[in-house]
């Protein structure tokens, strides 16, 4: 601090406040107009709700099957690429995943835990995006889905560790988090069994201690529950969507419908 011994000229100290008042203004005004045209991140489409529009578009989004082939923990082997689509058929911008009853399958058992017996051919996909979580950014991912409910079928709509789309054989959707194969956050809420379409919708957003994620979800736009999951953040997370049948199962065909899928992330 400067401080100045000097005779007062009181109109020449009002001139000099009034000027570096002026000039305080001015600057607050040219740092207003400054920070008026910084952009602001927005939303960016990582799946546009358009993917399903034909096969040449979901090709360019997702990919046929699991991340690792063909097989997972239910009793149906996944079938589809880019020629054989009686599994994973598109129409109408809706994709449907198609179960079947099969026989003979070879090898007769999944190649996964559990190792079920394989009683279907069915259906699945893979967004060839990871959902990946950050302290700045967030995504939300939203579908609409006719779900089948009748015993012994299993279709899903998954991250890694987070169900937000699961339907075990009877009249509820299941919100999962797996934060270990023991620790497990799971909700369950109701589901129309006339085939119906709704919505589900999930937000996902870093906590403020830079580890974990916090997961709202959604379900026809009303919020039904969050859960958290622990070390989420920094992951790369797959999405899946699968038509699974188990047993006992149905004897005929099941068919799970999706449409207007949409991922955006928001931030960086």
């Amino acid at each position: 601090m400067v401080i100045w011994l000097f005779p007062i000229n009181v109109n020449l100290l009002l001139l000099l406040l009034k000027s570096r008042i002026n000039a305080r203004i001015k600057l607050s005004t040219v740092s207003l107009c400054a920070a008026a045209l910084v952009p602001v991140a927005g939303a960016v489409t990582v799946i546009p709700s358009t993917s399903f529009s034909s096969y040449s578009t979901l090709e360019s989004y997702w990919n046929y099957l699991y991340p690792w082939g063909s097989d997972h923990n239910g009793s149906a082997r996944m079938v589809g690429n880019s020629t054989v689509h009686s599994n994973i058929a598109i129409a109408s911008s809706t994709l449907s995943l198609i179960a079947t009853p099969t026989s003979n399958a070879s090898p007769p058992t999944s190649t996964t835990n559990p190792h079920l017996a394989i009683h279907y051919a069915s259906g699945a996909i893979n967004a060839k995006d990871y959902i990946t979580v950050t302290a700045k950014n967030s995504y939300t991912i939203y579908g609409e889905f006719s779900a089948p409910t009748a015993v012994g079928t299993w279709p899903a709509f998954w991250l890694t560790a987070t169900g937000i789309g699961e339907w075990k054989g009877t009249a509820d959707n299941w919100y999962n988090t797996f934060n270990t194969s023991s620790v497990v956050q799971s909700t369950l809420v109701d589901w129309p069994t006339d085939l119906s379409f709704h919505s589900l919708k999930a937000v996902l957003t870093a906590e403020s201690n830079g580890e974990d994620v916090k997961i709202d979800f959604y379900m026809d736009n009303q919020f039904k529950v969050t859960q958290y999951g622990e070390g989420f953040v920094g992951s790369a997370l797959y999405l899946f969507m699968e038509g699974s049948s188990g047993t006992p199962g149905p004897t005929g065909t099941t068919t799970y419908k999706v449409r207007n899928v949409e991922v955006t992330r928001t931030g960086s």
